[in-house]
C-alpha cells in the first residue's frame, strides 16, 4: 500500500485527492494547505484523512511514502526538492518548475536518492491524445506538417504567473509526447492587460523537416476553445476537446503533386475522402495518470512524464518568455 500526502487543496488538490484516495493499491493519508477554508472543505470531503496547515508536516511524516504538490509555481521547486530529501517520491502540479536551472537540481537529487519524479501533465492520459499518439505511431497520419492549437477561456488568471505558464504546459506536454522533444527554435507575441503578466500570447515551435506548432492562448476570451488540428501527408486530424462525442475527426483530405518536373510543371490534386471517428478510451485521464504513477513505483519503471519530460517543457517555456520579451524574435534551443 502506497501512503500519499497531498499539499495543496485549492483547485486541482480536491482530485487528486479523490484520486488517489479511490486507487487500488493507494490511501491518502494526510493533507496540508495554508488556508483553514481548503482544510475544512477536506475534512468534509475526507473525514478520516489527517489535515495540517503545515506542508512540513506531510513531508516530514512517517505515514507517507509520496507527496503530490498541487500548489502555484512558485512553491513548486522548495516543496518538492524538501520532499525528495526527507525520501518521499513526487507527483507535482505542471509546469514542474518555474526554472530549468530547478527541474535539473530536482532530477539529480531524485536519481541520487532512487525516488520517482512525475509531472501533471494530464493530458497524456486522455483517450484523445492516447489515440493521436497510437495514429501517430502506426504511420496512419503520415509525415506530420502541422500541428495547431486555440486554448482560450475568460480565466482563470493567475497572480504569479502569466498565461505562457499557465496554459502552454498543456500543449507543450502534448506536442513532446506526440512529436518528440526535439524543437529548435520558438518565437512568441503577446500582450498584458490586467495585472501585468502576458494574459494571451501567440507561440510558434519550429521542428526539424519543415514542422511547425502554433498554439494560441489567451485568458481574455468570450468563449471557451479548446482545439488542435494537425495536418499530415495522409491524413489531417481535428480534435475538439469539449465536444461529448467524436471528439477526434480523422480526415481523408490532402495535397498530392503529380511528376517530378519543375514546380510550375506539377499537377496538384486535391484529396477529400472519407471522414473517421475513432473510438476513444472514456477513463478519467487523472484517475489513469494516479494509477499510472503507483504502477511506475511499484514496478520502478521510469514514467514517460518524469522530470526529464517537465524540465524540456520548461525549457521551452523560458525560451518562448525571453521571445516575449525580446518582442518577438526566434530564440534557438539548445
Amino acid at each position: 500500500m502506497i501512503r500519499v500526502g497531498v499539499i495543496g487543496y485549492g483547485y486541482w488538490g480536491p482530485n487528486i485527492v479523490r484520486n488517489f484516495a479511490e486507487a487500488e493499491g493507494a490511501t491518502v493519508t494526510m493533507i496540508s494547505d495554508t488556508h483553514q477554508s481548503a482544510l475544512k472543505r477536506a475534512q468534509g470531503a475526507h473525514p478520516t484523512i489527517k489535515t495540517t496547515q503545515r506542508d512540513q508536516d506531510v513531508i516530514r511524516s512517517t505515514e507517507v511514502d509520496a507527496v503530490a504538490v498541487a500548489t502555484p509555481i512558485s512553491t513548486h521547486y522548495a516543496i518538492a526538492k524538501r520532499a525528495l530529501e526527507h525520501g518521499k517520491h513526487v507527483f507535482i502540479e505542471k509546469p514542474f518548475t518555474a526554472s530549468s536551472r530547478h527541474a535539473e537540481e530536482l532530477i539529480e537529487l531524485a536519481d541520487r536518492k532512487n525516488l520517482k519524479i512525475m509531472v501533471d501533465h494530464t493530458f497524456l492520459f486522455t483517450g484523445a491524445v492516447r489515440k493521436i499518439k497510437q495514429l501517430i505511431d502506426e504511420g496512419v497520419l503520415g509525415r506530420l506538417y502541422y500541428f495547431d492549437s486555440i486554448r482560450i477561456n475568460l480565466g482563470l488568471l493567475q497572480t504569479d504567473s502569466n498565461v505562457v505558464w499557465d496554459l502552454a504546459p498543456h500543449d507543450l506536454s502534448i506536442m513532446d509526447y506526440l512529436i518528440g522533444g526535439n524543437p529548435v527554435a520558438v518565437a512568441a507575441t503577446g500582450m498584458a492587460h490586467i495585472n501585468g503578466f502576458e494574459d494571451m500570447a501567440y507561440v510558434t515551435v519550429f521542428y526539424p523537416d519543415n514542422l511547425i506548432a502554433h498554439i494560441s492562448i489567451n485568458w481574455l476570451s468570450p468563449v471557451k476553445i479548446r482545439m488542435t488540428m494537425i495536418g499530415a501527408q495522409k491524413k489531417m486530424l481535428l480534435w475538439n476537446d469539449l465536444v461529448a462525442d467524436e471528439k477526434i475527426r480523422v480526415y481523408d483530405r490532402g495535397v498530392e503533386v503529380d511528376g517530378r518536373e519543375e514546380a510550375y510543371d506539377a499537377r496538384i490534386n486535391y484529396r477529400s475522402g472519407d471522414i473517421w471517428v475513432p473510438r476513444l478510451e472514456q477513463a478519467e485521464a487523472l484517475k489513469t495518470e494516479t494509477h499510472y504513477f503507483l504502477e511506475c513505483l511499484e514496478n520502478g519503471q521510469t514514467p514517460i512524464n518524469d522530470g526529464v519530460a517537465g524540465l524540456r517543457v520548461v525549457r521551452i517555456i523560458e525560451a518562448i518568455v525571453t521571445s516575449l520579451n525580446k518582442g518577438g524574435s526566434v530564440i534557438c534551443l539548445d
